[in-house]
């Protein structure tokens, strides 16, 4: 048995081909033989059998070789090919069949003997013969498969849908790999009790504990890519309480291409948690928008910026530009681009083209270096990312979070202006609506330079202003993270802070998808769903870690820092916010009309206070251009020691 399948599975396409013309020499026989059962006479039919193996020989090699018969993958053979060969089939039988009544009419080959179903026999003879030999090659590497299911852990795959079916399929292909699917689980009615490749589906999410101990399985695996926060919580809660560690595939903003692999496959995390339902994005117009462009993306180093590079790279820009401070990121970022391209221009068959990805280092408050930039590479589309923005740092730095946020974005955009660049695309903050901080403060003030620029230049400037996103570099769940490895406790500032939360790639689709609809002078507010309780996101995070929440790891409440608020906002009073064309994003449609008369004279003045350290007058200037700026209040709650008392005693 071992050889008979290990014949087939090392069948390649020029073994077909030499079967296919022994075969197609054979079957015009066999036709009249099914036709005359089994009685034929050569002397009748003779001359008339041999016209007819010549011409259908030709018709159906002819056809098999100029459709790409010959260039298929038989070893992982589906539905798809069986289509193609019956439609292959059946344009043969139809050719055939015309061939034989042309020849049959004009009396030019003695074929007036044989019967006109003969073409008809052929063919269908012709699809059981093709059909079964390609699929033999399926059907062994199954057997074989089968054959190699030793060892392993025993895998229960919570989803039967495509992302499940093609996960258990990379199992049992790669067995080596040390997973044995033993059980499907889907929420679908219709599909249970039903079988996907041998594999049983046992029924809804709620039979999970009993699945795991009557199929004695050692891992539970979730494949549901594009499910919810909510199910992916309640699904891992469910298997939690047997004790069963649970992995799961990524959602789809992180499969590349929509394939999945074993090697997908990955812990739960705090992001599939909060998960939210899919994104849809218009692809053909974010990829119009940018192939072919030069992309410049400032702070592509940073969690925004690198995110913003990889979206971008699929979409084919003719050349992309990272502009970064920081050597290390920039130099990673532009490798993983690098890598990424390579691949993908590999799998779409121009091997060895090296996409033009390059990197230049400099601070974007340097004008003569951004000088430089602009002058060699004039860029068509800016994604600005590149900001200062740890809020309780730069309370403590605020020259810094001026000079960087503001003075750096002014020089961006006043050579964005001097270059003709058409389309900026400027990445805000909800800390810049009625802020607290400096950080927010300088936020808003970019925002409003973009507006004004707009005005100026008549050009595509827009900003996106959306919460924070979940695991970028210095934000909360890195931080939990290491807190919990080192034994806790975990500290909260407030038990009532809230944050709105959004995983960085559905942030980002989301910015590509604004920059599309920008006609300039707008700003885009994402729908960021319901605001997150910081502790709730602590016990998430500490049970995850396989921990108990105040019984391995405390929660301590340290009380809210300078420049923090108890809950962000993302709309500002006076702009008025309309539904775009995408469900997810709103716009401030009259933002470009709030811009005070003196900008940029009065950016000259707090730049100079900036650079003289002088934060006395930098603050007044900031609460003259920003009139809903308040440092000294947080939500209506005072900044100041006595709070922090009230916060304790409260818990």
């Amino acid at each position: 048995m071992d050889k008979i399948t290990g014949f087939f599975t090392r069948l390649r396409n020029r073994h077909f081909f030499i079967l296919d013309t022994l075969a197609f020499l054979c079957i015009p026989v066999i036709a009249l033989a099914i036709r005359m059962d089994g009685e034929i006479d050569p002397s009748r039919f003779g001359l008339g059998l041999v016209s007819t193996i010549f011409i259908f020989s030709i018709i159906k090699l002819s056809i098999f070789y100029f459709s790409g018969m010959y260039q298929r993958y038989w070893r992982y053979a589906s539905v798809d090919e069986l289509a193609f060969i019956t439609v292959l089939t059946g344009i043969a039988i139809a050719l055939q069949t015309l061939a034989f009544i042309f020849l049959y009419h004009i009396q030019f080959l003695p074929i007036q003997d044989l019967p006109r179903s003969v073409p008809l026999i052929d063919g269908l003879v012709s699809l059981l013969y093709v059909g079964g030999i390609r699929f033999s090659v399926r059907v062994a590497e199954r057997a074989q498969e089968k054959a190699a299911r030793y060892g392993g852990s025993r895998a229960l795959i919570i989803g039967a849908g495509k992302a499940g079916v093609s996960l258990v399929s990379e199992m049992q292909r790669n067995p080596e790999q040390g997973y044995i699917p033993v059980g499907l689980i889907d929420d679908d009615r219709k599909k249970s009790n039903l079988q996907v490749r041998g594999i049983h589906i046992e029924g809804n999410r709620y039979k999970i504990p009993d699945v795991i101990k009557r199929l004695k399985v050692d891992k539970v695996i979730i494949a549901m890519p594009s499910a919810s926060g909510k199910e992916i919580r309640e699904i891992h809660e469910l298997c939690r309480m047997t004790g069963v560690p649970v992995s799961t595939l990524p959602s789809i903003f992180e499969i590349i291409n929509g394939q999945v692999r074993i090697e997908n496959i990955r812990e739960v995390s705090i992001e599939d948690l909060l998960r939210r339902e899919p994104i849809k994005t218009d692809i053909a117009k974010v990829a119009q928008f940018i192939n072919g462009k030069k992309i410049l993306v400032t702070g592509a180093g940073g969690s925004i910026g690198s995110e913003i590079c990889r979206q971008i790279l699929q979409f084919s820009p003719s050349k992309l530009m990272l502009l970064g401070h920081g050597e290390n990121t920039i130099f990673d970022i532009q490798q993983e681009l690098l890598t990424m391209a390579r691949l993908y221009y590999r799998k779409n068959g121009e091997e060895g083209f090296i996409p033009d990805i390059q990197s230049f280092i400099a601070d974007i408050r340097s004008e003569s270096r951004l000088k430089l930039l602009f002058d060699t590479f004039q860029p068509d589309i800016i994604f600005h990312a590149a900001a200062h923005k740890h809020v309780p740092m730069m309370e403590s730095n605020i020259p810094e979070a001026i000079s960087n946020n503001i003075y750096g974005t002014r020089n961006l955009l006043f050579l964005a202006s001097r270059y003709n660049v058409e389309h900026f695309v400027n990445i805000s903050t909800d800390k810049a609506v009625n802020p607290s901080s400096f950080m927010g403060v300088s936020k808003r003030l970019a925002e409003i330079m973009v507006m004004q620029a707009a005005n100026r230049t008549g050009k595509k400037y827009v900003c996106v202003r959306f919460g924070n996103v979940l695991g970028s570099s210095g934000s909360v769940i890195p931080i939990f993270k290491n807190q919990i490895k080192y034994g806790g406790p975990v500290t909260v500032t407030h038990p009532d802070v809230k944050r709105y939360f959004m995983t960085i790639p559905e942030a980002v689709q989301l910015v590509l998808q604004s920059s599309v609809i920008g006609a300039g002078g707008e700003i885009f507010v994402l729908d960021m769903g319901n605001p997150i309780r910081i502790t709730d996101l602590a016990k998430d995070l500490i049970r995850l870690s396989g921990l108990r929440v105040d019984k391995d790891i405390k929660i301590e409440y340290t009380g809210l820092r300078p420049g923090e608020k108890l809950f962000e906002e993302l709309f500002i009073s006076g702009e008025e916010y309309v539904p775009t064309e995408h469900e997810k994003i709103l716009i401030a449609r009259n933002a470009s009309q709030i811009i005070p008369n003196d900008l940029d004279d009065t950016i000259d003045d707090l730049f100079t206070a900036a650079q003289r350290n002088n934060e006395k007058v930098v603050r007044e200037i900031l609460h003259k251009m920003v009139p809903e700026f308040s440092q000294n209040s947080v939500n209506g709650y005072p900044m100041e020691h006595k709070y922090k008392k009230r916060i304790k005693a409260k818990n």
